[in-house]
């Protein structure tokens, strides 16, 4: 299903990228908002964003400043869950959305979760892949590890190796095929014609400068804000190391009503086309406006 290329100005006067998947036939409902992870793009969603577009809801999966098809910072201490936030403010008012389902991966729902101090009114409903206002100090190392590090890529085979070497934990059992489709969305090629990463290495340095917690800023009120206030669902991937069974736990008490799903045999994170995430999503969207 085709999209529309979107761009969108940031207050720090960046040019910034979605894919607008326009909504199906049928009564209007309010649009998604979809956010990547810390090293993804809006590449991510390219399964699941036309399937929810189909069923009558806009969706906008964004690139986040210094990945995919966005402008890469001047400054890199503004690669922060805050700004990023106020980014997707901007795209909000620029686009004349009041309201917006969120979808957030990893740091997508990191996002999320700041946007409840910034402008809550803006959050109709919420779905967390795989992230809470807590996360697993392991998970938490193995990202810091790599993000931002430079990569000797020299062809798209090389890319897949290294999409598989990375996250290999998360998904056991991909084929050759997944981590050639997963190299696609993570790199692109390069000036010389090599395949590079997708993003700005230097989205790795408010972490260096402030150790890897800072991808992860004390949340708790934030999240008990929202998932108490609006409608909720976490999805969580059965063996992720990010966020444990024991976090989620925590997060479903201090949020009962809160929705939840478990994607048996996935990692950190879900991509949110299987069948038992995909099925979750469906249910939880058809009970919102």
């Amino acid at each position: 299903m085709p999209f529309t290329e979107r761009q969108w100005t940031s207050s720090d006067s960046l040019t910034l990228f979605a894919r607008d998947h326009a909504p199906g036939p049928g009564p209007a409902r309010l649009p998604v908002i979809a956010i990547h992870g810390l090293t993804r793009n809006s590449a991510d969603f390219e399964v699941i964003a036309p399937l929810i577009a189909q069923s009558g809801r806009r969706v906008l999966a964004i690139d986040v400043r210094g990945r995919g098809r966005s402008d890469r910072a001047p400054d890199p201490m503004t690669y922060t869950p805050e700004v990023y936030a106020r980014d997707v403010i901007a795209l909000m008012e620029q686009t004349g959305i009041e309201r917006a389902v969120f979808m957030g991966t990893s740091m997508g729902g990191l996002i999320t979760m700041a946007l409840t101090a910034i402008r809550p009114k803006a959050i109709a409903a919420a779905i967390l892949n795989d992230i809470g206002p807590e996360v697993s100090p392991e998970g938490l190392a193995r990202i810091a590890a790599y993000s931002g590090q430079p990569v000797e890529i020299n062809d798209w085979s090389d890319a897949a190796v290294y999409a598989r070497r990375i996250n290999a934990v998360a998904f056991p059992e991909y084929t050759d095929a997944d981590w050639e489709a997963f190299a696609r969305r993570t790199f692109r090629e390069g000036t010389m014609g090599a395949p590079v990463l997708d993003y700005d290495p230097d989205i790795a340095v408010p972490i260096r400068a402030a150790g890897a917690k800072a991808l992860v800023p004390a949340l708790w009120p934030f999240f008990r804000r929202l998932a108490r206030k609006r409608p909720t669902l976490l999805i969580r991937g059965a063996t992720s190391d990010l966020l444990s069974a024991e976090i989620a736990a925590k997060m479903r008490k201090a949020a009962p009503t809160m929705d939840y799903a478990e994607v048996p045999g996935i990692g950190h994170a879900p991509m949110l086309h299987e069948p038992e995430a995909r099925g979750a999503i469906f249910e939880f969207l058809a009970g919102v406006a």
